[in-house]
């Protein structure tokens, strides 16, 4: 079944008191960087932090009396579940949740915190799915689905109305794309009230299921490959998400993660805002395609649940890949001075020095020299390029690591 846009607007009445209308911000860093009038729609700032609360609770306030004495159960990598774990909470009905062994424990931990049961089997959403269906079958417990049901596509439809509200002359939207049930959703309710709005689908190059779909024209399953956007990292899409997006999409787009990194961490020091990898996806294309020179387009950014020690690697990732954060390894001989030298010419070019590790004792170092490895901290590609454009300069042998 696939909902309709007049689904979409009721479903929008009867969860307003719940759900947050999300703000939508242009920021004119984003713009200078992709050539366009870029305008951020922050579903990481809905509750539970994703825009998945609006599916889950749209779907769970439905349920019938009889079925909500069985309670219900969900499959997900984290932000469907917390979704579902507040739903619950808020409906006072047993909730559990099958997320995969690799979930982000913070992720597990908010799950939990919002009052449901966590089950931890599979190794990823698709073995964790299989496992829910199975108890739902034993206990009668009602199935949320993450994205393949007609009540989670019309709620995530609603985000469209909410764009076109706030700016009617937007020409393109970027929608991360897992299962499709954010897509399927914003398609229904965008081309109904103007066809000529541009909806395009950002997907993980590790994960390309719908692409795929789309391409042989009926649903396929992709392997898979390790990727941070976990979010997303769906191996077969839904039926009825198919269904709407192989009519209505314009197109599907892929990133990396590399892409995904820098954009985090563009998002943390220049617009103050912490979003997941799975929910920088469709930035993330903008940044680093520019496909949209002057146009006004929105990318949606889905969630903000970031396990923290992944934002620890964003941040010196993030660093590295634009070349403020440059690691050299230097071999020095092992006497006075040696390294005050390289240092004095490091601090020439006001290059600071973040890290020193000094090591004499490897076993590829020889006797009488020493090692040392230098975590430097550059103003970016421009700087970097000179500082090791001066070490070749002053006959300074060096390895350079990142």
């Amino acid at each position: 079944m696939i909902p309709t846009y007049e689904d979409i607007v009721k479903i929008r009445k009867s969860y307003s008191n719940i759900i947050r209308k999300t703000p939508l911000y242009y920021s004119e860093t984003f713009s200078k960087m992709s050539g366009s009038k870029v305008y951020l729609k922050a579903e990481f700032q809905q509750k539970t932090g994703s825009f998945k609360l609006r599916g889950a609770y749209a779907k769970i306030k439905s349920l019938s009396p009889e079925e909500k004495k069985h309670g219900v159960i969900a499959a997900s990598a984290g932000n469907h579940g917390q979704g579902v774990a507040y739903a619950s909470k808020l409906e006072k009905i047993p909730c559990t949740v099958v997320m995969p062994l690799t979930a982000s424990p913070a992720k597990v931990a908010a799950t939990r915190g919002y009052g449901a049961k966590v089950l931890l089997e599979g190794i990823n959403y698709d073995e964790s799915w299989a496992r829910a269906q199975a108890i739902s079958k034993k206990t009668g417990a009602k199935i949320i689905h993450a994205f393949d049901d007609p009540k989670i596509i019309a709620a995530n439809g609603a985000i469209g109305l909410e764009i076109l509200e706030d700016l009617p002359s937007v020409d393109e939207i970027y929608v991360p794309i897992g299962g499709g049930g954010l897509a399927a959703g914003i398609l229904v309710a965008v081309k109904k009230i103007n066809p000529k709005i541009k909806v395009v689908g950002v997907e993980s190059k590790a994960f390309p299921a719908m692409k795929n779909s789309l391409k042989v024209g009926r649903l396929q399953t992709v392997k898979g490959s390790r990727t941070i956007a976990d979010g997303i990292a769906v191996k077969i899409p839904g039926k009825n998400t198919f269904k709407v997006i192989n009519e209505l999409i314009d197109d599907i787009v892929l990133v990396d993660d590399v892409q995904l990194v820098k954009t985090m961490f563009l998002l943390m020091e220049r617009a103050k805002m912490v979003v997941e990898p799975a929910g920088v996806v469709a930035l993330a294309y903008l940044l680093s395609a520019k496909p949209s020179p002057n146009k006004k387009v929105v990318p949606i950014l889905g969630g903000g649940n970031v396990d923290m020690y992944l934002l620890g690697q964003i941040v010196s990732k993030g660093l590295a890949a634009m070349s403020r954060m440059v690691k050299l390894f230097i071999l020095l001989k092992d006497k006075p001075g040696a390294l005050k030298e390289v240092v004095d010419e490091i601090a020439s070019l006001s290059v600071n020095i973040v890290e020193v590790v000094h090591d004499r004792l490897s076993s590829d170092i020889d006797a009488g020299t020493a090692g040392v490895t230098l975590s430097l901290e550059t103003e970016g590609k421009e700087h970097a390029q000179r500082l090791i454009a001066h070490l070749k300069a002053k006959n300074i042998q060096f390895k350079l690591l990142t």
